[in-house]
């Protein structure tokens, strides 16, 4: 019903900046509520940043402390798209990021659409 794709990943230099894109075709009115979350090889997929809103207003957002200063998550109403806008890139930082859609995770904790990921990485 709700399929998110991401797109914008890549190889970055430490210390650059990539920019994030997902979009969530289909019954996008619905959600409400949108998060990043990244993997590294061996590692255990780990939550990066959350967005609310309601309506057409920001409500809400969150982030890791790993990330905190660092990345901004947004959305574009216009074009049905959250954003995850990467400064100062760590080579920490690589990973496969995954987008997550929701209609209600601040009330279930659950995100019920994902997408199938964009590898960022980043080089020391």
């Amino acid at each position: 019903q709700v399929q998110p794709v991401e797109s914008g990943g890549g190889l970055v230099q430490a210390g650059g900046s990539l920019r994030l894109s997902c979009t969530a075709s289909g019954r996008s009115f619905s959600i409400n509520d949108m998060g990043w979350f990244r993997q590294a090889p061996g590692k255990e997929r780990e939550f990066v940043a959350a967005i609310y809103w309601n309506g057409a207003s920001i409500y809400y957002a969150a982030y890791a402390d790993s990330v905190k200063g660092r990345f901004t998550i947004s959305r574009d109403n216009a074009k049905n798209t959250v954003y995850l806008q990467m400064n100062s890139l760590k080579p920490d930082d690589t990973a496969v990021y995954y987008c997550a859609a929701g209609t209600a995770v601040r009330q279930t904790g659950r995100y019920d659409y994902w997408g199938q990921g964009t590898q960022v990485t980043v080089s020391s």
